[in-house]
């Protein structure tokens, strides 16, 4: 039921920007904090940010603070990610999250691939 389909990535040079959107459905979306995490080849996941689900309050990790905005558009089931400043160290698939209790992993999409390479 609960599908989440992330769009947006590609390659960019460093210095780059790029806007990434999850189209949400299957659930009320707007009742949900979501998340962004992401996944280098070969490493394990890192949370990257949450919002809650007024959209009121941000949290984000200390490697994309200053450089990352989450958003979402309830009306739109959609929960957005602009990057800029992109470093190779945020090259990494990108998932959108739906919370689950007081954690980030409830529901995940398919993810989409962001490069950040010269």
């Amino acid at each position: 039921e609960v599908q989440l389909v992330e769009s947006g990535g590609g390659l960019v040079q460093p210095g780059g920007s790029l806007r990434l959107s999850c189209a949400a459905s299957g659930f009320t979306f707007s009742s949900y904090a979501m998340n962004w995490v992401r996944q280098a080849p070969g490493k394990g996941p890192e949370w990257v940010s949450t919002i809650n689900s007024g959209g009121g309050s941000t949290s984000y990790a200390d490697s994309v603070k200053g450089r990352f905005t989450i958003s979402r558009d309830n009306a739109k089931n959609t929960l957005y990610l602009q990057m800029n400043s992109l470093k190779p160290e945020d090259t990494a698939v990108y998932y959108c999250t739906k919370t689950l209790g007081s954690t980030y992993g409830g529901s995940w999409g398919q993810g989409t691939q962001v490069i950040v390479s010269s």
